[in-house]
């Protein structure tokens, strides 16, 4: 009778991401946490203010900005009705495809995001070198420090 064992390689990555996802969690939380007390959004209304920011234009496809902040459709559709609800974001029609609809940055948007910016680059360094003082997620803060 043969036996499948578990592979250490396969458990290691289990415990690998296991602490992964770990320290994700204790950063995104702290993130939302700072980001909506001191300014009033949230961390994906952040960072799709990011992603139009740093688009050439200011404004990207639903879709593609779906994908750089890692949401559905609906849910991205949401977020920028929340975003054109504070006056950060408004949606446009693409000129040579009337189905296409795409998601712009205003001024109001990139001055909450200047704000903010300052706000998640603290938060984000303090919550990671928390989270490196702790034995059991020292080591993986480390390894992504390092892989820079």
């Amino acid at each position: 009778m043969t036996t499948i064992s578990c592979t250490p390689a396969a458990a290691s990555d289990q415990a690998m991401w296991g602490k992964v996802l770990t320290l994700h969690a204790h950063v995104e939380r702290r993130l939302t946490q700072a980001l909506q007390r001191k300014h009033g959004i949230g961390l994906s209304e952040f960072r799709a203010l990011e992603c139009l920011v740093q688009s050439k234009a200011g404004e990207l496809r639903m879709q593609e900005l779906a994908d750089k902040v890692g949401l559905g459709q609906s849910s991205v559709t949401r977020l920028v009705g929340r975003l054109f609800s504070a006056g950060y974001a408004f949606r446009d029609l693409c000129p040579g495809d009337k189905r296409g609809v795409y998601a712009v940055i205003t001024d109001e948007g990139k001055e909450r995001y200047a704000e903010a910016r300052g706000t998640y680059s603290e938060v984000l360094s303090a919550a990671l070198n928390t989270a490196g003082a702790t034995p059991e997620l020292a080591g993986t803060v480390q390894a992504l420090r390092s892989a820079r």
